[in-house]
């Protein structure tokens, strides 16, 4: 993964995530590998959203579990590309490792976040919307990689946001349900990523054409 199309991470430059990826290369590790095991953390907080809108279920673990799953898919995207490129390990085919992956997480969490809240009107239609959102964002940055630019992982609404996000939303609403048996937290947290995403995807639009125009 070149530099440039990288996305910029603060805990990238602390000192355990660097330790923690020479003890997986170490071990043996490849970056493809962690990239593999993001879909399973996202497959296990999709599992957990999608439970917690269950009657009966106990929603409050389910969604702190699903607030877990969401982090530690977030850990692996992380920890894929520093065993890519600081541990020197950048395969040819890491590129797909690095992106399907990721679009397939990002359905699957939304997707079923929408689920948890889909006793609310509107719910499903926020999971499903801003999983499809998630995914065009995606394609903006991509299209503009592929048009000569330097991929655009702008915000306000990037991967890393609207998974905190998710992830604050999960929280509080799992405090919320144990209170008051609602999780009007984890809606309002979608409704935030899809205008969020909204904006992102029409804001990365703008400054790739703006480039395109100036080059």
């Amino acid at each position: 993964m070149d530099d440039i199309n990288r996305r910029e991470l603060r805990t990238r430059a602390r000192a355990w995530p660097s330790a923690l990826a020479r003890a997986l290369a170490r071990a043996g590790v490849r970056p493809n590998q962690v990239s593999v095991a993001s879909v399973f953390f996202a497959i296990l907080a999709a599992y957990a959203f999608h439970e917690s809108g269950r009657p009966g279920r106990n929603a409050p673990l389910l969604l702190v579990l699903a607030a877990a799953g969401i982090q530690l898919r977030l850990l692996c995207n992380m920890l894929d590309g520093l065993l890519a490129v600081e541990g020197g390990l950048k395969s040819r085919n890491g590129e797909l490792f690095n992106e399907i992956p990721d679009r397939i997480a990002d359905v699957l969490i939304l997707l079923d976040a929408g689920v948890a809240v889909s006793h609310i009107r509107l719910g499903l239609t926020l999971g499903w919307t801003s999983a499809l959102l998630a995914v065009l964002t995606a394609y903006v940055r991509l299209l503009g990689g592929s048009l000569g630019q330097k991929q655009d992982f702008g915000g306000p609404m990037a991967k890393q946001h609207r998974m905190f996000l998710l992830t604050l939303g999960a929280l509080v609403a799992a405090v919320e349900s144990s209170l008051r048996g609602t999780t009007w937290s984890l809606y309002g947290a979608l409704v935030m990523i899809v205008l969020g995403s909204l904006v992102t995807l029409v804001l990365r639009t703008r400054r790739i054409a703006r480039r395109l125009e100036t080059s």
